[in-house]
């Protein structure tokens, strides 16, 4: 029998950091998962070496739901994002092992293809309206059915979701960016960039909208209202899922449909939301909730209740994660969309994936076990970088949910 007989945690920053485990069996087969949470990577890494790789070492890597019991119950401090990611990590590896011993794909161990391919949103903005205006065009041009769009709000520092360089990346060095947020500034602001996007592009594709947590329910209520005639695909995180009755109180104000569960880690935490049918989107993640094992169950569970999916597949998830991704949401039934932001040239250097986009639509490889390389070499040429998500403070100067 084939046993686990090795697993590491390589940490790198091509790019952006991520953390990488890679399983290698008695028979030498070798598995990826991606242990990235952007800002806290390392404590991910250490969770990894110090507490689950001891147990990894001579199990059988072909119980992965066994595993997965294992880890969760078995730590009995259970979920949270850093236990959860490590758990995601695992689980992956163990996924791309079972494809690569059985040769096939991971899509075809889970039931096989539900559709031809995965339909995608790319993230266009800009420092004003006709910069986004003309991000919206370059996105349509490259073949996105559906685009996010974000601009920054007019003496606002702080506006989430706009793009400095060629790749998003919210990150800063050293300590975290402490940006200033003007709710009533959003809210007097937004409305209107969505409306031009429609006014010049039509309604032809999809339109998205990230609210990243910023606004009370009744905020997030008036806005919904406000954008009804811009049919939005969704308004993201309208308000953080701490209180997850309120957004009960905006389904009674609003038809734009919600999306939510990026920052959630297990079925325990989105429960309330599906079964409440508080929310239209699930966008819980393989990287940061149980891996495909248990993303599979959110899925499922959501599907009772005609809540689709919409993976969060933002840069800090490396290719290891958007592998994994496509190759679920290529087989569920009630698939709706997956965040695809892309990654910069160095992070490819490092991962090799055979993930394919083409006409708005991700493609998962054919290739055995998850179709993605880890070059280790590469790797270490971009050694690791402390790095911290921004924090947002209102005119005041108090903190607000960033």
């Amino acid at each position: 029998m084939s046993t686990i007989e090795r697993a590491e945690v390589f940490v790198s920053s091509p790019g952006r950091t991520f953390v990488t485990l890679r399983v290698t069996t008695s028979d030498g087969v070798t598995g990826l998962g991606d242990a990235t949470l952007n800002g806290r990577e390392l404590a991910v890494a250490a969770y990894l070496r110090d507490h689950v790789v001891p147990l990894l070492i001579g199990r059988d890597p072909a119980r992965v739901e066994d595993m997965w019991q294992f880890l969760y119950k078995g730590a009995y401090w259970r979920r949270g994002p850093v236990t959860m990611t490590a758990v995601s990590a695992v689980d992956t590896a163990l996924w791309d092992i079972k494809g690569k011993v059985a040769g096939l794909p991971v899509y075809q161990l889970l039931g096989g293809r539900s559709r031809d391919g995965v339909l995608v949103y790319g993230h266009a903005s800009g420092t004003d309206v006709p910069s986004l205006l003309d991000d919206v065009e370059r996105h349509l041009e490259l073949g996105y059915q559906a685009v996010r769009a974000q601009a920054a709000v007019p003496g606002v520092g702080g506006t989430y979701g706009v793009r400095k360089g060629t790749i998003y990346e919210p990150a800063a060095a050293d300590l975290p960016e402490e940006q200033p947020w003007d709710t009533e500034a959003y809210l007097g602001f937004a409305p209107g960039y969505l409306e031009a996007v429609r006014e010049r592009f039509g309604f032809g594709f999809h339109l998205l909208h990230d609210v990243h947590h910023r606004l009370t329910p009744l905020e997030a209520a008036r806005f919904g209202r406000s954008v009804e005639a811009c049919r939005l695909f969704w308004m993201e995180d309208p308000t953080p899922a701490e209180n997850q009755e309120a957004f009960r109180l905006i389904r009674q104000h609003t038809t734009t449909p919600i999306a939510v569960g990026e920052v959630l880690n297990s079925i325990w935490d989105v429960q309330h939301l599906i079964t409440g049918q508080l929310i239209d989107y699930v966008r819980t993640t393989v990287a940061h909730a149980g891996g495909i094992t248990h993303l599979r169950r959110i899925f499922d569970l959501a599907a009772l209740y005609q809540v689709r999916t919409g993976s969060h597949g933002a840069t800090d998830l490396s290719p290891v994660s958007m592998a994994a991704a496509v190759h679920l949401d290529v087989t569920v039934p009630n698939f709706g969309i997956q965040e695809y932001m892309g990654h910069a040239a160095e992070t490819f250097e490092v991962f090799r994936s055979g993930v394919t986009f083409a006409d708005g639509r991700l493609n998962p490889s054919d290739a055995p076990g998850l179709g993605v390389e880890y070059d280790e070499k590469a790797a270490e040429r971009f050694p690791y970088r402390r790095r911290y998500l921004p924090v947002a403070r209102r005119l005041d100067g108090s903190v607000h949910d960033w």
